[in-house]
């Protein structure tokens, strides 16, 4: 690490006899004010992945300071990368990589993390990296980045939780997937830039961040088009036309939506800055049917003014650019005490509704049947001791704690730290009673 790097070590578990760290809330506050969304957490770790193409030195700019950000940089550097986290700046030097195996004990801790296998597949013609193992949320399949790689030309093998992949050569090819898959996408697209020939990536998942990643492919040196759209085609490219880069990190429009719902929760007045409006269609839709008024000030900033009570709404998530499946949480708070019934119906991960029980314990009236669920909306949420059992989930604890009426403690607070940055200085920034201890 240079002088004045910063960085982020993944939080440790709390051992026998220590106190865990909670998030206290005295709800009941209108949040009112201004509030800066920093770098989106979901492009940048996709984009640290591709920087290993390249023997060049790339940066990152408006990168957020999270602890998947830091275990991301750790793998990189078990690789065999430099990697120096300075402040909002992230830079990346691969020249001297050597390590081609990425461990379970590692990647376990950072699903996302699965993306190196494309980027070294792609430069060295070999990989070895561990599954990513389930997830609180629902399973996170391989089966698509293991039949593109294939297409590729790639030998694949899954063997003692590992997925070993190898090849002489990588060949352009067309590739359908039979979803649109967010991780099988990006694999396949960074696995393609140093291969020969044109590939064709069809049902491509369309997601803002995949579109990030792609142009910073470009700054590169690579040929990507059509990001953004369900086809996407990647001419391949020499290693010698990669060079380093240095590129911006779009904005976190999750974590925008996270405030703005928490907004929509107190009745509140806020002004989310630094976003993109054309990434967030969907939830300001959803906020206008609750009643909400939403207002767009070119190009980056959205408010969100609530007059009175919420009322209800039906929800249903699919692949961008729907209603996310990582807004679901935060969403289902605003409803446990908007006016009326509204059904929700979660169509990505199958156990995306973790945070239920914990809402029950603050008085929402929840009921589930299968893969919906159907929120009658109670007068006031009320305090309570909850726990986060995921990084969105955590998000929705925090947002029922400020519409609730008394104090909420939040636990499981590594999950949160996962994903947002200062939160609870940006919410006291907008009059929330919030603190950490």
């Amino acid at each position: 690490m240079t002088s004045g790097a910063t960085r982020l070590d993944p939080p440790a578990k709390p051992g026998q006899g220590e106190i865990e760290q909670r998030i206290i809330i005295h709800g009941g506050k209108k949040l009112q004010g201004a509030v800066r969304i920093g770098g989106a957490k979901n492009a940048v770790l996709k984009m640290m992945a591709a920087a290993l193409l390249t023997e060049d030195v790339s940066v990152l700019r408006n990168v957020p300071q999270l602890t998947d950000v830091s275990m991301m940089a750790e793998i990189i550097r078990h690789l065999g990368a430099k990697v120096e986290i300075n402040g909002e700046d992230v830079t990346i030097d691969a020249r001297d990589l050597r390590d081609l195996e990425a461990p379970y004990e590692l990647v376990s801790q950072l699903r996302a993390s699965f993306v190196v296998l494309g980027p070294l597949l792609s430069r060295f013609h070999q990989a070895r990296v561990s599954l990513p193992g389930g997830c609180a949320i629902g399973e996170r399949r391989v089966d698509l980045h293991e039949r593109g790689l294939k297409l590729l030309g790639a030998e694949v093998k899954i063997e003692h939780g590992y997925v070993n992949a190898s090849a002489e050569k990588l060949v352009g090819t067309r590739i359908s997937l039979d979803r649109p898959s967010n991780g099988a996408t990006e694999n396949i697209m960074m696995a393609a830039v140093l291969a020969e020939g044109q590939t064709v990536i069809e049902n491509a998942a369309q997601d803002p961040e995949i579109v990030n990643l792609a142009d910073f492919i470009n700054s590169m040196g690579g040929k990507v088009q059509g990001a953004g759209s369900y086809q996407i085609v990647i001419d391949g490219v020499r290693p010698k036309e990669l060079h380093g880069a240095n590129f911006d990190t779009i904005p976190d429009r999750l974590e925008a939506g996270t405030f703005m719902l928490a907004c929509l929760a107190t009745g509140g007045d806020v002004a989310v800055e630094k976003v993109n409006p054309h990434h967030l269609y969907s939830l300001m839709s959803k906020i206008s049917d609750m009643g909400g008024e939403v207002s767009v000030y070119a190009p980056d900033t959205i408010r969100i003014r609530v007059r009175s009570r919420c009322r209800s709404t039906d929800v249903t998530t699919v692949p961008y650019p729907g209603f996310p499946t990582d807004l679901q949480a935060p969403i289902m708070s605003v409803l446990a005490c908007a006016d009326g019934t509204s059904i929700l119906t979660e169509n990505i991960y199958e156990n995306r509704f973790m945070q239920v029980s914990e809402l029950r314990r603050m008085g929402a009236d929840i009921s589930l049947k299968g893969n919906a669920a159907v929120i009658k909306g109670v007068p006031k949420l009320m305090g309570a001791e909850v726990k986060a059992s995921d990084l969105r989930a955590g998000a929705a604890l925090v947002i029922a704690g400020f519409a609730a009426e008394g104090v909420t403690e939040v636990t499981g607070l590594t999950h949160i730290d996962r994903g947002y940055e200062s939160l609870e200085d940006k919410f006291r920034k907008l009059g929330g009673d919030i603190f950490r201890r």
